[in-house]
Formats: C-alpha cells, structure tokens, sequence
C-alpha cells in the first residue's frame, strides 16, 4: 500500500503537468504530438544475408542507436542489390544497403524512381580479382592469355571493361568462363581456372579459408588499379527523403555510430554478426570485418572528408567508368545518384 500511495500523487502530478501542456492545443496537434513521441518503423533491407558488412547496422541496432533517434527498425534480406533497389523504390522498404554501382545502373535506365544514396559505408569498392601466383599471376597484366571465373550475378565483372582499358589490356585476350557462385573459391583451389572475379572481402578471405598459402595469394583490387567506383551505399525512398527528413537524419547519426562502435570493437562487433547468422564463424567474419576496415571503410578519403560523403567529382568519373560496360538510357549525373543533405557536420562524421 505504501508504494501505491507514493506513485499514485505523481501519476496525478505528471496527468496534470501533460493536460496543462496541451491545454492550449487543438485536436489535431495534440495528435502531432502523440505521434511525434511514437518511435517511427522503419523497414530496411540489406542485399545480402548478414555477414561482416551488416557489423555497423547490427551495433546501431543492438547499442539502441536507431531507438535513441525514434526509430524502429525492422531489417529484412533482399537477394542481391537490384532487388534491394527495387523494394526502396517501391516503398516496400525506406532504406537499403546496396552497390551503388547498381544504383547508377538503374538510374542509367527511362523512367527510373529518383532513389539515391545518403550515405556511403564502403569509400571504396570491394572487386577484385583474386587469383594464384602459382599460376602466373601476381599482376592484372598478367592475366593475358589466362581464364577468368565470373559467378552468375557477380558484380565485379560490369567494371572489368573499363579496368582493361584503363590497364592496356585487350578484352579478348582474357577467357571468361561462367561458373556459379557456389563453386568459385573450390575452383580457383583446385587449379581449374587461373583467377576469379569477386569481392575482396568475400572471395579473397574465402580462398585463404580454404587452405591457399598466403604467399601464393593474388588479389588485385580494381581500386588500386584505377577504378574510380564507390562501394556500398545507404539508399533512400525518395517519399520518406521528402516526407519525414528528421527521420531520415537520424537514420544516418545511427549508422555513422554504429560504424564508429564497430571500428573501435571489430570483436565485440562481430560477437553480434554471428549470433544473427546460421552458421557463421566467427574468426572468419572477424577478418573480413578488419579486412574492410583496412581497404574499403577507413581510407585516405574518409580521413579527410569524414564517413559517408563522397567526392562529386570523382563519382561522376566513376558513372563513366560504369558506363563503359552499360548502356545508359539517360547518364545520371553524380547529384541524381548522391545526395549530401541528410550528413551531419563534418566534425560529427571524422573517423580515427
């Protein structure tokens, strides 16, 4: 009884505090007001299961990032970007995690939803070739005369026309051969092509896994070799851009913290990964997790000009490079694939 009498005046007290506080309001911005204080839902698709690359959502989720900004987010498995791009541009799903790449692409075609990115993870993309010194290989010029294993839907392989021209090397003088995605590390492991197309996070931690000694390892990352491209990127629904840009804003503060946690606690990060995959090992994903850190999160760029920006200028060279192995309906300029306005300041997005 002691307790009830204790809580009962300040429930009377707090009742009276909030009537006289809407007191002066009409019906339809009391109802503003309740609404505002409602944690708005939040659907977001990543175009993948979840692997090391979720680590910044999966922390902003699970340090309750996204709910200390009014968020409650609900993330759901797309099968692969295009599909990702496409439940944004429905409205199926707010955001999404995709290649911006493919963002261009579509955008590239007549008619297209003007989704873009607000927010870019990965400052440089992950393809590369990754291959066997023991097979020649230890530079992409010495990929003349040799075979190249493309996996079906493998988007490293769209960039390869620009990455060729640019590095002197004729199209026709490298044999593709498709193989399905399944089968591409045990392949290049057992000898049967020379090299393959693939993520360096993925594809190249993949083949150590399976035993390939380090020193007779090759990955040739396309951006060291010239191509210009941005990697994965934070996608918007044009309608929730323009209907709720607080929400939106928010969205991005919770992911450039989550980034920031899974940095500083690779570890600690990865822990929460793993206990959402089936199966998933966890010194595996610890090393992509670093090996994104290292090449494709935390680079020269981002040090300069903070997390989730991009460089215009550079973006724009990168739609001409994606260019060259797609037709464009329309060329999308770098504006209609970026949008800067949802980054907080730059002292809120610098990365040590």
């Amino acid at each position: 009884m002691r307790v009830r009498s204790t809580i009962a005046p300040r429930f009377v007290l707090a009742l009276l505090t909030g009537l006289f506080g809407v007191a002066g309001l009409g019906p339809s911005e009391v109802r503003a007001q309740i609404q505002a204080r409602q944690p708005i839902a939040i659907q977001f698709s990543l175009d993948r299961p979840i692997d090391a690359a979720a680590a910044p959502f999966v922390m902003a989720a699970s340090n309750g990032l996204f709910g200390a900004e009014g968020l409650a987010v609900s993330i759901n498995i797309a099968s692969g970007s295009p599909d990702a791009i496409g439940r944004v541009a429905s409205g199926s799903s707010d955001f999404a995690l995709v290649d911006i790449n493919e963002l261009i692409r579509f955008r590239g075609k007549a008619d297209a939803p003007p989704v873009k990115a607000i927010f870019v993870l990965f400052n440089r993309s992950p393809y590369a070739v990754i291959a066997r010194k023991s097979r020649g290989i230890r530079a992409l010029a010495d990929l003349d005369g040799k075979t190249l294993g493309v996996a079906e839907r493998d988007l490293s392989i769209r960039l390869w026309p620009a990455l060729a021209r640019q590095n002197g090397i004729k199209l026709d003088s490298v044999k593709q051969t498709k193989i399905a995605a399944a089968v591409r590390e045990p392949m290049l492991s057992a000898g049967q092509v020379d090299a393959v197309t693939g993520f360096s996070y993925l594809s190249g931690v993949n083949v150590r896994d399976r035993g390939i000694p380090a020193d007779d390892l090759a990955v040739l990352r396309y951006a060291d070799y010239g191509c210009e491209a941005y990697g994965f990127a934070v996608i918007v629904n044009p309608a929730l851009a323009v209907g709720k840009p607080v929400a939106v804003k928010g969205f991005v503060r919770a992911v450039i913290a989550g980034t920031d946690l899974a940095i500083k606690q690779p570890g600690r990060a990865i822990d929460e990964v793993v206990s959402r995959m089936e199966g998933g090992s966890r010194d595996l994903e610890l090393e992509r997790l670093r090996t994104l850190i290292a090449e494709n999160i935390v680079t020269s760029e981002v040090k300069r000009n903070g997390i989730g920006a991009v460089d215009l200028a550079r973006l724009d060279r990168s739609i001409d490079q994606v260019g060259e192995g797609f037709k464009f309906t329309k060329r999308p300029a770098a504006p209609d694939i970026f949008d800067n306005s949802f980054l907080p300041p730059l002292d809120s997005r610098l990365i040590n």
